[in-house]
């Protein structure tokens, strides 16, 4: 009897488990990266979109309310170098999108490479600087090369990480001409996108590209408007920058599918059983450049065509391959909010904090401490860099004259916390510090990294492009939407280090080398 019923509990457990095999590995991963999008405008301007897009995703696939980056100073660059390497800065390198070179002391572009000329731009690129491998890369190292793996962006940094060290070919829009451009780094430029810019580039229809709302002004009720008249931009209307507002505009997301199209038609993806990889980049952040407080009718207008931008998207890839055979994996780069500064009327507090002259003062306090000298060589985004040639033909120590640099510029005014490079590389772990070693690179990050207080504005000395530091979540969503994937909602904060495990697992092929997180359950 006892002897019948193991052999009972052991037949339906091995019938349970034959009946729930792993779903079939996708023919295509199609990676939609969306600069800015934020699930809670996500969330609120549903009523303003169609069933196709939005609706659709939210209905079909498994929403992850909030996806998490584990490190501090998020850009577009850090943020998407993490999604396809499962890493955080510390180890890919990529601490933002520029930073500052400390053997030239000048700003460089995280994917600058003077051994690499460009097709159709004078810049020169690769991914050199990235310094883990990528799920692109994994891809082509499983199969052989075989795996066809491309990715399109409005951005350089997006479409060179997003293809990785071993992609077939990165293309973004060249923001002086409107063509489409690449790097010599990959294999040769395709025939058929120089055949595509010479005769449907965005160029050629920026002359009649007018933005105006889809919906009428009253429809736009979300986000607070100032304004009574709904808004109107000729993207044209300009010489100088018309290119680089089209990329901050909704209308980047049709170009980005128009040349998807082309590339699937023109391309074997999709076509075999070994799979491939497309990384696609959006943008979905404020148009221009501009605060939400000066256009809130145009992000709220940006959802909507975002909306049929991507039902347009799933159109595509349903028509050349079938959405059966095809992972979507729709994510963001987190949320930069341009806010600008409180005139004074709400009486939030607040000041105004300037990085140079805090490095002129610490230049002065550490003469005064160890003798003449230049001790601080350079300073850039919130950092600031020792003269380490200085320091060691001095005899000093390195780490005391970090620490104490952080303990002088702890006590300016609108500073909250100062993180020495001794402190993060060798001193106590707290969860505190965590994000903020995951984000210090310790041969490109400075000597101190300086936190500024929320409610303070951030001065440049040009005047420009100054910010109001906000530390206050906006959740960021991850999307996954294909077969065998379950429908569901799942409100639990997750991190994104755990989107490049989680589609190695669907592509049966190796985690990124820095990935140390376990794949998503679905």
């Amino acid at each position: 009897m006892k002897k019948g019923l193991i052999t009972s509990i052991l037949a339906l457990t091995f019938t349970g488990l034959q009946a729930q095999p792993l779903p079939a590995t996708p023919k295509l991963v199609v990676t939609l990266t969306i600069d800015q999008l934020r699930t809670d405008y996500m969330e609120a301007f549903s009523s303003l979109y169609g069933e196709k897009g939005f609706k659709r995703l939210m209905r079909e696939g498994k929403v992850f309310r909030q996806a998490e980056f584990p490190f501090n100073g998020t850009d577009r660059a850090s943020a998407i170098a993490a999604i396809y390497t499962g890493s955080t800065p510390s180890l890919n390198g990529i601490i933002a999108g520029n930073w500052l070179d400390i053997n030239t002391l000048r700003p460089v572009s995280c994917v600058d490479d003077p051994n690499f000329m460009g097709n159709y731009t004078d810049e020169n690129s690769s991914p050199s600087q990235l310094l883990t491998s990528t799920i692109a890369d994994e891809l082509k190292i499983a199969t052989r090369n075989k795996g066809l793996v491309y990715a399109i962006a409005p951005f350089r940094d997006a479409a060179i990480f997003g293809a990785g060290h071993a992609g077939n070919g990165a293309f973004w829009l060249n923001q002086n001409t409107g063509k489409w451009c690449s790097t010599t780094y990959y294999s040769e430029f395709p025939w058929w996108l120089s055949q595509y810019n010479e005769r449907k580039s965005p160029d050629y229809r920026i002359k009649e590209m007018v933005w105006t709302p889809v919906h009428p002004f009253t429809s736009y009720t979300y986000l607070p408007e100032w304004r009574t008249e709904p808004f109107k931009y000729k993207l044209d209307s300009e010489r100088i920058n018309k290119f680089r507002r089209l990329i901050t505009s909704p209308f980047i997301n049709e170009e980005v599918n128009l040349l998807t199209e082309e590339l699937l038609n023109k391309s074997t993806m999709g076509q075999d059983d070994v799979p491939d990889l497309l990384s696609l980049t959006y943008y979905a952040g404020n148009y221009n450049h501009r605060s939400i407080q000066e256009c809130a009718m145009e992000m709220q207008d940006t959802y909507v065509r975002l909306d049929r931008s991507i039902a347009s998207l799933l159109d595509i890839i349903d028509r050349k391959i079938g959405l059966h055979n095809v992972l979507f994996c729709i994510t963001s780069t987190g949320y930069a909010d341009a806010e600008t500064p409180d005139p004074g009327i709400y009486r939030i507090p607040g000041g105004e904090f300037y990085l140079n002259r805090c490095a002129t003062l610490l230049n002065m306090y550490l003469m005064a401490t160890y003798g003449e000298g230049q001790y601080v060589e350079a300073y850039y985004d919130q950092q600031i860099y020792l003269n380490h040639k200085l320091i060691e033909n001095k005899q000093l120590n390195l780490a005391e004259i970090q620490d104490k640099s952080a303990e002088f510029l702890v006590q300016f005014s609108g500073v909250n916390e100062v993180y020495s490079a001794h402190r993060l590389l060798l001193g106590p772990w707290s969860p505190q510090i965590e994000r903020t070693r995951n984000s210090f690179h310790r041969k490109r990050s400075g000597d101190l990294l300086i936190n500024v207080l929320p409610g303070w504005t951030i001065m440049q000395e040009n005047n420009t492009d100054n910010r109001v530091i906000r530390t206050a979540n906006i959740p960021a969503p991850l999307i996954l939407l294909g077969g065998g994937i379950k429908a569901e909602t799942i409100r639990i904060p997750i991190s994104v280090d755990h989107i490049a495990p989680t589609l190695a697992s669907v592509m049966r092929i190796r985690a990124p080398n820095a990935s140390t997180a376990s794949p998503l359950e679905f």
